[in-house]
Order: structure tokens, then sequence, then C-alpha cells
């Protein structure tokens, strides 16, 4: 699969702008300006980009945690101020403040999430349903951890996802490590994707580094799955250069990880990898690369002011949050 020069500077864009906010979300959190706790994406950003800036707008999207989603929702198109607000308690926030990481946006098939490990599966699956019933031509796209892959409700959801072959995606993204648990040490196979055959459904690995071989591998299940062929796994393997969330230690087993480890991980940082890929190809300027950083410095800091001058969230009854009316 080839794409055109635009979607290729996209792939690019999203990245610049998901590494932009991921480094607010971090900074602010650490300034106590940012409300729960947060999960780094940095070095992980790929996965989301690129299997979420080619979606269509009604498509379903189950965010992985990483990012706490940005990186999937900022591709997706939705508005990275509303989540921002959402993470400071104010009443602008995609859901009004009350949340913290539960982002929706129904504009762009955001429905919610949960912070039940697990819990992506069966929902994504009922979305997937939904549209093969409704035969709309969406597809549900679940992106997950290497660590969530082994919930038994990804055994349920793959077996009925393939038997009534529903139009869903399985994005698993292995960082190699989960909390702090090695990936080798929780998985019997090395590719995660071996799963997928026993549901009878095609399983890929890609380089989850490289933002186009990503966007390459899930395009093509969403193809297929839009075609009526049901679903589909794409395994990506992928980094993390952080600890697994904002002032936690970044232990793996009992040992923290080196800074030389962390050094070697940044050689394959994804916005460099795909910087210098488009400048070599030409398809990138040096003009276009300063335009697109600045552009990304300009939209954090017109949501940081949304944010910071938006009023807090009133309290609200959960019967009006939780039950359409």
């Amino acid at each position: 699969m080839s794409f055109a020069r635009e979607q290729l500077i996209t792939l690019y864009t999203n990245l610049v702008r998901t590494r932009a906010f991921d480094e607010l979300f971090v900074k602010r959190l650490s300034e106590g300006r940012l409300l729960g706790f947060y999960h780094p994406a940095e070095g992980g950003e790929a996965p989301g980009v690129g299997a979420c800036s080619f979606l269509r707008p009604d498509d379903y999207l189950f965010p992985h945690l990483r990012g706490h989603g940005l990186p999937h929702m900022i591709s997706k198109g939705a508005d990275p101020k509303y989540y921002l607000a959402e993470h400071t308690g104010k009443a602008t926030g995609c859901c009004g403040g009350v949340s913290t990481f539960h982002g929706i946006d129904t504009e762009f098939g955001l429905m919610g999430a949960a912070g039940t490990v697990g819990s992506c599966f069966p929902v994504t699956v009922g979305w997937g349903l939904a549209a093969k019933m409704n035969k709309t031509g969406q597809v549900a796209v679940c992106c997950f951890g290497d660590g969530t892959s082994n919930r038994g409700t990804f055994h349920e959801c793959a077996l009925m996802a393939n038997n009534w072959k529903l139009p869903v995606v399985f994005v698993c993204e292995n960082n190699g490590i989960g909390m702090f648990v090695p990936a080798a040490k929780a998985h019997p196979v090395e590719d995660i994707a071996s799963l997928a055959q026993g549901y009878g459904m095609p399983g890929v690995v890609a380089d989850g580094q490289d933002v186009i071989a990503v966007a390459e591998a899930v395009q093509a299940a969403v193809e297929r799955a839009r075609a009526g062929k049901g679903p589909s796994m794409v395994e990506l393997k992928c980094h993390r250069f952080c600890s697994h969330a904002v002032g936690i230690p970044d232990y793996r087993n009992a040992d923290l990880r080196t800074p030389e480890e962390i050094d070697e991980l940044r050689k394959r940082d994804p916005v460099r990898l795909c910087r210098e890929k488009l400048l070599e190809q030409g398809i990138l300027t040096p003009e276009d690369v300063e335009r697109i950083d600045r552009e990304a410095e300009d939209e954090v800091a017109a949501a940081e002011k949304f944010a910071d001058e938006s009023p807090i969230a009133e309290p609200v009854g959960l019967d009006e949050l939780l039950y359409a009316k």
C-alpha cells in the first residue's frame, strides 16, 4: 500500500502534534496542573498515529491508554483542547470535566474509554456488531497493549468477532513491557499476533516505530473489515522512552531501566525516523519541518489558554452522565 504525499505529511504532522501535547500533559502533571495521573506516550506515538490517521470520522475507536489516547484521538480528528480541559476538571471538557481521562467525541467515533484492563474488547466488538447490523460500512478499531492481550475478554471477543465476521481490527501496541513485567515473561511466544491464528483471523506484525509501516498494516486490516471479511489482528512492536506513568519508577522486573538502555531505544524515535525519511524523499523540506513544529506549538498554547480560562465543572448527578434520555 502506498500513500500520497499529503497523507505522508499528515502522518508526520500528527506525530509532531502528539509529541507536543504529550510533553504538555507530562509538564502540567509534574507542576500539579493536571488532575489524576498520566501515562506518557513518548516513543510510542506511531501506533496510534498510524492506525488512526486515515480512519473514517464515523469509524469507532477505543484508544490505548498510552498518552491517554492522545495519539489516537488527535489523529482521528478530535480537538485535543477539549481533552486537556477534561484533564483539568473544566466544564468545557469532553466529558464535562468529571472523568479526567475518558475521552468522548461522538462526531469522531470516540464513544468513551474505561480504566478496567480488557474492557476494550467487548465494547469494541459491540460497536462492530452495531456497524454490521446497521450496514453502515463502519469499522471498529480496538487499540490495546501487550499486557491487555492476556485478559480472558480477548478470547471471548476474538471468537465472537470472527464467528460473526464483524468489522473489527484488533491493534496490539507491544512495547515489550507492561507496567513492570517484560512481555517475554508474560507470553510463551514471541509474537502476540500469533494468537490470531487460533481464532481463524489474519495476524500480522509491523514495525511500531515506523508510522508509515503502521499505517500500511492497519489500513489493510481496515479495508478487509470494511469489505465484510471479518476481523484481523495487527501487532506493532514499539517502545516507550519513559516510565509506565508519570511519577513512578521505571522498573523492568525489580531493576530500573538504565539511561543507556533508553538512549539506545531513542535511536529509533518515531518522530525523527519519519522526519528523516520524508526529508530524504523530498516530501518534506526544512521549511515544512519548521512550520509544522511552529503550528504544533501554537496549537498547544491555544489549548492551554482555552483550558485555563474555562470554568470549573459543577457537580452533576450520575444519571445525567451515564444514561441516554
